[in-house]
């Protein structure tokens, strides 16, 4: 049971430490918020759907999405177009630390956490595809066990991706400071729908060679999955 424990931390981590929209929405919240406890929706929203997305991964969901390519595409689709228009947004805001305008409220911060964190295809292929696949290899008492250390995984990062995000803040409290964080958050999220964009055109080139329900197409380890 151990052995799987550290299966699933290991795995875990290496998959929630790339830079990603989540990621920085956490470190975002954590830098522009006026205390940790008021990040803490960001914090609790972001790590429970992670929670949720493991779950349902480990108990079956992978297979149902790996057995649907449309559902995959859908996926893709939408989420394409969700980060595309959350980086306009992102890039246009203008935090205002001084009087706390502009600052998310707690349901603000829920509503976006969720957003990023559910509405994410490279995140949600990516814990199906992997977490999903990897807790096979494991049942009954070993299988909790997996799944329990990727769960506590999340809730260890984004809690210290949020203090870290404070730390920096208060080192720079200004407007140009904070303005800089927006401008890398969206080009952090229009780099991943361009990353998508080019999977979406992997699998089609896929599509051609080998059919559409080809199994290279969609369940090997390629742009067209991740």
């Amino acid at each position: 049971m151990s052995a799987a424990f550290v299966h699933g931390f290991i795995l875990a981590l290496g998959l929630i430490l790339p830079l990603g929209v989540q990621n920085v929405f956490v470190f975002n919240q954590g830098a522009v918020q006026p205390s940790f406890l008021k990040a803490l929706p960001a914090i609790i929203t972001a790590s429970v759907c992670d929670m949720v997305l493991i779950a349902l991964a480990v108990f079956g969901v992978s297979v149902v999405v790996l057995e649907f390519v449309w559902l995959k595409v859908v996926f893709m689709s939408a989420g394409i177009c969700f980060l595309v228009y959350m980086g306009i947004a992102t890039w246009r805001s203008k935090p205002a630390v001084q009087n706390g305008d502009g600052l998310f409220n707690a349901k603000k911060q829920i509503l976006f956490a969720a957003s990023v964190s559910l509405l994410n295809p490279h995140a949600i292929l990516d814990t199906i595809g992997v977490i999903g696949t990897s807790s096979l290899n494991y049942a009954g008492a070993e299988k909790a066990a997996f799944s329990i250390a990727c769960m506590l995984v999340s809730g260890i990062w984004f809690t210290g991706l949020a203090i870290a995000g404070r730390g920096i803040g208060r080192l720079g409290q200004s407007g140009r400071f904070l303005r800089f964080i927006n401008k890398v958050s969206a080009v952090i999220m229009w780099g991943m729908a361009v990353y998508i964009v080019r999977s979406l055109v992997y699998g089609g080139v896929a599509v051609k060679r080998h059919g559409f329900f080809h199994p290279q197409v969609w369940l090997s380890r390629s742009p067209a999955l991740i």
